[in-house]
This record gives structure tokens, sequence and C-alpha cells, in this order.
């Protein structure tokens, strides 16, 4: 934090100076590029995420347009799956994707059909910000675990393999294509979707897919038994409640961008908002978690 507060000062410091001969823009720039090289010499912030704060404070100053600034690292669309891939991976990396497996496992019945829609319903909603194939391998162990009938088995697997699938189009940061379509809607001036005008969309036909196929794998089990049903939910330790809030910060500020887009005609960046999470969650934890050499982002 040290570090942090003497760059913002150096910042200020050649703002002011420079503002004697420089236009109030150019002399924000001056300031902003002096407080980065601060932190690059420092190393108060990890490298790799003082690179990426020109994409998030050449905007907020009204220095450079986001599409401005992005195309000297790459397609802007990708910052939004950068930040939730950052996201993503501080959830697994304190663990927090369990508790919310845990957690959601706990409200279904516990009979064949009760733990496939269980299964599925988890992995789905999970895979709206992990990738399917990490929420697919995460699960398999928990849908291989309830129980000894093979038959139960292979329909649980399928349950969690076709629920990551289904929930990969819940969210833009779901899976690759999603963005691939957002990239190509930018890339010709198309209008896009916000990130709760996709969900809103995108909910009616998840939840009628999460309907029919459990329903579908579920027919012809109503006899068979379960057994290790019982899944206890764990206790969210300080680092765990930090990210559970900050998860929950970020999700109302998606909803109450889209209704502002939809209201006032004007939003945020989701680009911004995503990737500016994405860095503040990866300070938070590189702080709190250096004896443990946990790092959210190479």
């Amino acid at each position: 934090m040290r570090g942090i507060i003497i760059a913002l000062l150096i910042g200020l410091l050649f703002f002011g100076l420079s503002s004697w001969i420089f236009t109030p823009r150019h002399s924000l720039l001056i300031g902003l590029v002096a407080s980065m090289v601060a932190l690059w010499t420092s190393e108060a912030l990890p490298l790799g995420a003082v690179s990426l704060l020109p994409i998030i404070l050449f905007p907020l100053f009204g220095i450079l347009d986001v599409d401005e600034v992005t195309p000297n690292y790459s397609k802007s669309i990708i910052f939004l799956f950068l930040g939730g891939f950052m996201l993503a991976i501080a959830l697994e990396k304190i663990n927090l994707h369990k508790y919310f497996s845990a957690k959601l496992l706990s409200f279904f019945p516990k009979t064949p059909r009760g733990i496939i829609y269980a299964l599925s319903i988890t992995s789905a909603l999970l895979s709206g910000i992990l990738s399917n194939t990490t929420v697919t391998l995460m699960l398999m162990p928990i849908a291989l675990f309830l129980s000894d009938n093979i038959r139960l088995k292979v329909r649980f697997l399928l349950g969690t393999a076709y629920g990551a699938s289904i929930g990969g189009i819940l969210t833009p940061i779901g899976t690759a294509p999603n963005l691939i379509l957002l990239g190509f809607l930018e890339e010709h001036a198309l209008p896009t979707l916000a990130f709760g005008e996709w969900m809103f969309m995108m909910t009616p036909v998840v939840g009628s897919m999460l309907l029919i196929i459990p329903w579908l794998l579920s027919l012809g089990v109503t006899g068979e038994s379960v057994t290790n049903v019982k899944q206890d939910v764990p206790q969210l330790n300080s680092e765990q409640r930090r990210l559970y809030w900050i998860i929950g910060i970020l999700a109302s500020l998606l909803i109450a961008n889209t209704f502002l887009k939809e209201i006032a005609g004007f939003a945020l960046d989701e680009k911004l908002v995503l990737l500016g999470f994405g860095l503040t969650i990866r300070y938070a934890y590189q702080t709190a978690n250096k004896s443990a050499n946990i790092k959210l982002l190479h």
C-alpha cells in the first residue's frame, strides 16, 4: 500500500508541474504515466496488472476511448473475457466454487432425479463464470461418489457435462464462442448486448434446457437408490467471504448497469468493469496471500 500511495503522490506532482505548460488532458496523461512508472519500478503492483491499467485509466480520465487503447493490446472484447478469467481463477484458488456447489446441491431432493437436476443446474450456474471443462472436472468426483450404481453414475456424469455446456451460454463470459459473437458485432458496428441483457435473453433458453435434459436423463431411474448424498456446506473463511462480497458487488453493478442502459441510454463499459474487478481481486489476494504464493495473473 505504501508503494501505491507514493506512486499516486508522484503522479499528482507531475500533473501539477506539467499543468503550467501543457493542456489539462496532456497533464493528466503525464501524471498517469508517472504513476505507472513508479508502480513498475517499485513493484507495488504486479507488472502484469500495471500494464493493463491504461485500459481502465485512459478512458476513465477522458484521454483515449477504450476502443482506441485496446488495439495496442488485442481486440477490446478480449478484456471482457480476461476480467472474467481472473475472477474464475480466484474462485478456484480459494475454493469458493466448492462452497457454491455444495450449497446448490443441498437445495434438491436426495433422489436419483433430484440429484440429476442438482448436478445439472449446479454445473450450469457455475459454468456461467468458470470454464465448462473446469466445472465438469470439479463436479465429476462428486457425481461418482453419490452412488455405487453404475447406471446412476453414468447419468450423473452426463447431467454434469450437459449442464456445463448449457450454462456456457448463460453469460457473455461463459464460453469463448460468446466472445467471438460479441467481437463480430463490435467489429461491424452492430448493436451489442449488456451483461444483464444477455442473461435476460438466455435465461429462458437455459431454463428450458435445464428442465428437459435432466428429466430425460432421469427416465427409468425412479426405483434406483442413491447413497452418500450428504454434502456438508463448508464454512467460509475470511478470504472466501471477501471474494463472496466482491462477486456480489460486481453482480449488482452489472445488473444496475443494464437498467441504466435501458432507462438513461447511458452505461458503463462492461469490459472496464470486469477488468477493473479482476485487477482488484488480483491485487487483494496477492497482498493477502504472499506467504501462500497465490498468483491470479501470470
